[in-house]
């Protein structure tokens, strides 16, 4: 067999290879999906529909008073209000996350290492062994059962802080010498000049912030005994607790959660990637 033939029979092998990889990825996606799909087109179903057998894809009577009856009659408009005001904190302690990064990074004083040693260290301890010493300290600052005791323990993170820090560390330091130079303060370079550059890591940072703010659950329902405290993830849990047989109710509090994260994602991958792949190569 010549060589010419050789490769031709090797590339005909990669191609139905490639094919074979892109029909399995196809299966694999559409029955990931799938069950998201059934379950938002069945939040625009009646009760009765949703209990056919065999089940339907496709409302047969197109409804929204589901997602009526969770805002009129499931508080769902106070759980929303209650889950913003924790993703902007959420937002503020990104940017507080930023500055530390910045210090860590550029800033060199007594113990600058070893403190950030002990920063990266806080991310081995799982955050259920520390809710109950928060949780003490909080109720001995009259902070339980507040919205202050909601977003103050998640305004800053060891993760947030490390990706910062290495990100900001390849900053050079001939441009923060420069604008010095020119008479800019330390924080205004921050501003205008680190925070710029900074944007892709800021654009990641800000997807997880959204997400993790968005889905806050157990520290709500431990730190809040008012029910106007709860969260939306507190709010999806009791109503599959008081309304355990309503599928119909059920579906749309899941949809009402889920779209907007899955919409997120959808729009800013890239950038959740790119940052990744950016860490390794660091």
């Amino acid at each position: 067999m010549s060589s010419q033939t050789k490769a031709s029979s090797a590339s005909s092998g990669e191609k139905a290879l490639k094919w074979i990889l892109g029909i399995c990825l196809a299966v694999g996606g559409v029955l990931v999906i799938l069950p998201f799909v059934w379950m938002i087109l069945s939040a625009f179903k009646p009760e009765g529909e949703i209990q056919n057998i065999p089940p339907t894809l496709l409302p047969e009577r197109f409804t929204t008073e589901n997602f009526k009856n969770l805002f009129e009659n499931m508080n769902f408009g106070v759980y929303l209000k209650n889950t913003l005001i924790i993703v902007i904190f959420s937002f503020i302690g990104l940017f507080m996350n930023a500055m530390a990064g910045f210090g860590f990074a550029k800033y060199k004083f007594k113990g600058s290492n070893n403190m950030f040693y002990i920063v990266l260290a806080t991310m081995m301890i799982p955050g259920q062994v520390t809710m109950i010493p928060v949780y003490l300290i909080l109720n001995e600052m009259h902070l339980t059962n507040t919205m202050i005791g909601v977003v103050l323990p998640g305004l800053v993170g060891a993760f947030g802080i490390f990706l910062f820090r290495q990100f900001m560390s390849t900053i050079p330091d001939e441009l923060l010498e420069a604008t010095r130079l020119d008479g800019a303060s330390e924080f205004r370079t921050f501003l205008q000049i680190v925070l710029p550059i900074s944007k892709p890591i800021l654009a990641v940072q800000g997807i997880l912030a959204f997400i993790g703010g968005w889905n806050s659950f157990l520290w709500p329902l431990i730190i809040a005994n008012d029910e106007k405290l709860y969260t939306l993830s507190v709010g999806l849990s009791l109503l599959k607790g008081q309304y355990g047989g309503n599928y119909a109710l059920q579906m749309a509090g899941s949809t009402f959660m889920v779209v907007p994260i899955i919409i997120i994602f959808i729009f800013f991958q890239k950038h959740i990637i790119e940052n990744y792949a950016i860490s390794g190569i660091k």
